[in-house]
């Protein structure tokens, strides 16, 4: 049997799968977690030695599972990282980590991003890297470093961004893959290359980034240690891989101009195929990020809401809910009852909005210090509302990013749902209604692992192209149309819902 491997860093753990070469069917796979750290309001960290861990882990018991479906290390063709965006790994001169990890999540850069923009010019930001500097970018990250902590900025000698740090132990290989690097804040999008206008203003030496790779091409091969720790074979190719949006979008096979994916993980996306480098020119600061896609010559156009599955985490775990504890006992899932619970209560919650902003917001608001908070809540009110209004209000902030990338004149006709929010039957319907989509879910359950997988197929010849790759393995298996009669309800409350941000920022947008 000929196999794929992809390896998946997500936030809350990192996931291995196997994946039959053949037709894209899962083998095997495994998760294991690892902890988010949060040192001060806004901070978000974590610690590369918890991924890396976790990572010998789950290759190990995913090859253990495949065994028992006859597949050998000697079958898997190839391996295909995929990852969380915008962290910042630093290295020594002995390529060790110098401190945590700041992820993603992580809002605490908001002055190095003013002195980017002022250093470089905004204007000028735009045309070298296509994207504003944002908080949640690694160049601001990396600065808030050498500002507050000049004696570890002194000795580092090499950023790597999480996945590509994976894979640097993996092969022994530092490079940066171009989707990941998209995300930097220093990568010229339009050319796939550093920007070197963008490091001469703000005094970065180029020297601590490495060489940019594609995503469907060969960049190492798994070293006679690794393989001796997790039972991979010696020499096994490892592919570029990318970033987590990216492989979800292969993993489901937005690959093409026309399609989109709406993915609801701990963060939201709307990301939509592009041809061409395209950025939102409609204001001063692009609304919508301008990324490389991991298919060679391709882009896409993304917009983000921080906290997505992160809200009904939330919830879940600060709301006082008794089926959380007893789920450990009774086998049964909390987010079950949730959606349970959510579904008895109309659509638009019976006047209940929720502003799902609990780490910034990024589209279309591009504000570190937004809060979120329900508005309109009154005694007749209960849980189940709490619940609902926070699914919709995750839908009401995608239909933002939806509606902003529709104004680019991308066509969009097919929206393709993934993430873990994206199981939820009722969530899918109310983002369908939101949106006014119809929502299909494909084969690719493990989404960005598949992705990589894919991608690993290419650098390893078993596909000709990243398209040849999801012909062969993606199939439409659900779909949710939009229900007309929630269209009024939903109409009515987004447009409360687009007042509450700009009326509320004097009072839940500033630095705690």
């Amino acid at each position: 049997m000929q196999a794929l491997l992809g390896i998946d860093l997500g936030t809350t753990g990192v996931k291995a799968a196997l994946f039959a070469a053949e037709d894209g069917r899962v083998l095997a796979d495994a998760f294991v977690d690892y902890p988010l750290f949060h040192p001060h309001p806004g901070w978000a960290e974590q610690n590369p030695a918890d991924w890396w861990r976790a990572t010998l882990s789950a290759i190990r018991a995913c090859l253990a599972a495949g065994s028992q479906q006859g597949v050998s290390p000697a079958d898997v063709l190839g391996l295909g990282l995929s990852g969380q965006m915008h962290g910042v790994v630093l290295l020594d001169e002995r390529q060790e980590v110098l401190r945590p990890c700041i992820i993603w999540a992580d809002q605490r850069s908001d002055e190095q991003c003013r002195w980017i923009t002022e250093r470089v010019g905004a204007r000028q930001l735009i045309e070298y890297v296509s994207n504003p500097a944002l908080t949640g970018f690694s160049a601001p990250k990396l600065l808030w470093i050498r500002d507050n902590e000049p004696e570890i900025f002194a000795r580092a000698r090499t950023m790597l961004l999480p996945k590509d740090y994976i894979r640097f132990l993996l092969t022994g290989v530092m490079a940066m893959e171009i989707s990941d690097a998209a995300g930097t804040c220093l990568l010229d999008v339009k050319h796939g290359s550093w920007s070197q206008e963008v490091l001469q203003a703000i005094d970065l030496h180029p020297a601590l980034l490495p060489p940019v790779v594609p995503a469907d091409a060969p960049s190492g091969t798994i070293t006679p240690q690794v393989a001796a720790l997790t039972g991979l074979r010696e020499g096994t190719p490892v592919a570029g891989g990318g970033a987590d949006n990216a492989c979800g979008a292969v993993g489901n096979g937005v690959v093409t101009e026309g399609l989109a994916l709406v993915s609801v993980g701990t963060s939201g996306i709307v990301l939509a195929y592009a041809g061409t480098p395209q950025v939102d020119t409609s204001g001063p600061v692009p609304r919508v990020h301008t990324f490389n896609h991991a298919v060679p010559g391709a882009w896409y156009l993304m917009g983000v809401t921080q906290g997505a599955g992160l809200s009904l985490r939330w919830l879940r775990d600060n709301i006082g809910l008794p089926e959380r504890a007893l789920e450990r006992w009774t086998g049964v899932d909390a987010y079950e009852t949730l959606e349970q619970e959510a579904a008895s209560v109309s659509a638009g919650s019976d006047g209940l909005i929720f502003l799902p902003y609990l780490q910034g917001e990024r589209t279309p608001h591009l504000d570190a210090y937004a809060r979120g908070g329900w508005i309109g809540l009154t005694a007749s009110h209960d849980r189940r509302h709490l619940v609902r209004s926070v699914m919709e209000g995750v839908a009401f902030s995608l239909k933002d990013c939806f509606a902003i990338i529709r104004e680019q004149g991308l066509r969009l006709e097919q929206m393709r749902a993934t993430g873990g929010g994206a199981k939820s039957p009722l969530w899918r319907q109310i983002i369908a209604d939101v949106l006014g989509v119809e929502l299909v879910v494909t084969n690719a359950s493990e989404g960005p692992a598949f992705g990589a997988a894919l991608l690993a197929g290419v650098a390893g010849g078993v596909y000709r192209t990243v398209q040849a790759a999801c012909d062969q393995t993606v199939r439409v298996v659900e779909r949710t149309l939009p229900q007309p009669e929630t269209a009024s309800a939903y109409a009515g409350a987004y447009e409360t819902y687009r007042a509450l941000y700009p009326a509320l920022k004097p009072i839940i947008s500033r630095p705690l």
